[in-house]
């Protein structure tokens, strides 16, 4: 759990500033509450899943850890956005091919703020696409229930 303070924290709060809600355990994990189920709740309510691949993170899969599974929730998921930070895709692809197919962000070649940018970008324009789809859902179901009441 070492990659939850430093650049795990600045990101956080990067994209908190930027307006973005975040689930991240170093804050919303309160005493006494079973890990695994404030986890799997975070991420059960999540648009956007994010990854901070660092060395740390690479050493722990494959172990059986909570990583290990955080990782398989968020890969079942259709938005993951990996952020490598102080090691490589080609280090990821080694270890997880998965993750490493998904397109997303390197440290060594945007600055955190400019990475909390671009994910809060993206949250948005989740957001949006989201409304949209809700008031194309309400139009159609308005078209149904006057079709229905026309016959």
């Amino acid at each position: 759990w070492d990659d939850r303070q430093g650049m795990a924290k600045q990101l956080h709060d990067l994209l908190e500033a930027a307006g973005v809600k975040v689930w991240f355990s170093e804050k919303d994990l309160g005493l006494g509450v079973p890990m695994m189920r404030a986890i799997d709740k975070g991420l059960a309510n999540s648009r956007i899943g994010l990854v901070l691949v660092t060395p740390a993170f690479l050493a722990k899969l494959g172990k059986e850890s909570v990583s290990e599974k955080e990782l398989s929730a968020l890969l079942a998921g259709n938005q993951l956005v990996p952020i490598v930070h102080g090691t490589t895709y080609t280090a990821l692809r080694e270890v997880s091919p998965l993750l490493a197919s998904r397109s997303g962000l390197d440290t060594a070649e945007d600055s955190m703020s400019a990475i909390a940018e671009k994910i809060a970008e993206l949250v948005n324009e989740k957001i949006i696409t989201e409304i949209s789809g809700m008031r194309n859902e309400s139009d159609e179901n308005t078209r149904i229930v006057i079709e229905l009441k026309r016959g």
